[in-house]
């Protein structure tokens, strides 16, 4: 992994930024996504990435709108949720000056249209006006005492910038290029960074976090992975690609989370996992439960879909799904990367390797996506796909 260096005053001070969203204690891995990015976009870039800040920093030597919109979709981002290109952080008022309840949303406003009428990052947006506003914090507990602020200030921040004309949410969707969103980051309180994004930048979800609800049924939380795996992955797909009637693998099946969000779609699925399945999910007629090794099992014919969660060292469960697509035993699979406490980042690269490699040597054209979701911890999701 590249190293990860300080923004100085002067860099601090000049030029659009990178702003990017991620779990808190992986802004390493965040800044090496960025790095990697830049790479790409022919450019240096610095970085600001403080431990457990949930969010990073970096601002390039080079800003060319066009260069980084290839860069990210040549080069698709894992650690990093979602990211807006901006600049911050700002101060909004003084608080050892400011006594009683501070008025952000004049000072906002102003911000937000200083930031309309700056040439560089003018270039990153393709309209005058926005279409949304996200009204963001990090994803840490400081982050999350944020919330409160940002829904009490949500109305009267759009009201204001209908009324100058910035926020247009009936946007004509006859329009060639999408409005661009606009992002307010609160730091705390006091300090703010702004910007925009278009796809493919932002998330389609604020702060690059899907809301899911936790199914009754499902025997485990880890469902919420798989789930949010399909939201993430799939997209609008998901109806295509998830039919009732489909047969999929679910290795490590036990207690039955990932077997529960196959089956409620109405796939037949073959649990494979020497534990015992749990809760309604055990007596489901979708579900046939076999208690054999994950690692030697294969169906006696090609199925959908393999999903695989084994409590196992990464490059091994990589060289199980490079198998597993390259010999055509599933067309799709989505499986979890657990990840070492060190060299992450590193790891997760060596892995994507390893299936890519495995797969072409079979002379088989693929797809693979990897991503450190929002429900995921130490560990990574990927996908990959037969084409």
């Amino acid at each position: 992994m590249a190293p990860v260096t300080p923004l100085s005053r002067a860099a601090a001070a000049a030029g659009p930024k990178l702003i990017a969203h991620c779990r808190a204690g992986f802004e390493p891995e965040a800044a090496a996504d960025l790095l990697h990015l830049a790479d790409g976009a022919g450019t240096a870039l610095d970085i600001d990435a403080p431990p457990g800040c949930g969010f990073v920093v970096g601002r390039p030597a080079h800003f060319d709108r066009t260069r980084w919109t290839k860069a990210l979709a040549d080069a698709k981002t894992i650690f990093v949720r979602s990211l807006f290109v901006g600049d911050g952080p700002h101060v909004l008022f003084d608080p050892a000056r400011t006594k009683g309840r501070p008025d952000r949303v004049v000072p906002l406003a102003v911000l937000i249209e200083a930031l309309r009428g700056n040439p560089p990052l003018r270039a990153a947006a393709t309209s005058p006006a926005f279409s949304e506003l996200r009204l963001e914090t990090a994803d840490t507990n400081d982050g999350k005492e944020l919330s409160g602020l940002c829904r009490a200030l949500a109305a009267p921040l759009a009201q204001s910038l209908h009324e100058s004309g910035a926020l247009v949410e009936d946007a004509d969707t006859r329009e060639r290029l999408p409005r661009p969103r606009l992002h307010v980051l609160f730091v705390d309180g006091a300090h703010v960074y702004v910007g925009i994004s278009t796809p493919p930048w932002s998330s389609p979800w604020p702060m690059g976090i899907p809301r899911l609800r936790m199914p009754r049924e499902a025997p485990s939380r880890s469902t919420l992975k798989l789930a949010e795996a399909f939201v993430a992955f799939l997209g609008e797909r998901e109806p295509d690609l998830l039919r009732a009637g489909m047969k999929a693998v679910d290795l490590g099946a036990a207690p039955g989370g990932w077997s529960w969000q196959l089956a409620h779609r109405g796939l037949r699925v073959t649990a494979i996992d020497n534990g015992p399945l749990k809760g309604e999910i055990a007596q489901d007629s979708l579900v046939t439960h076999l208690t054999v090794d994950g690692f030697t099992y294969r169906p006696r014919r090609p199925v959908d879909w393999m999903v695989c969660d084994i409590v196992e060292q990464p490059t091994r469960i990589a060289t199980l799904v490079g198998r597993w697509i390259a010999d055509g035993h599933a067309r799709r699979t989505i499986f979890n990367l657990k990840l070492p406490m060190k060299r992450r980042y590193d790891e997760v690269r060596r892995c994507e390797t390893l299936i890519n490699e495995a797969i072409a040597s079979a002379g088989v054209r693929h797809t693979l996506l990897l991503r450190h979701l929002y429900h995921d911890r130490e560990e990574v999701t990927g996908y990959c796909a037969r084409e």
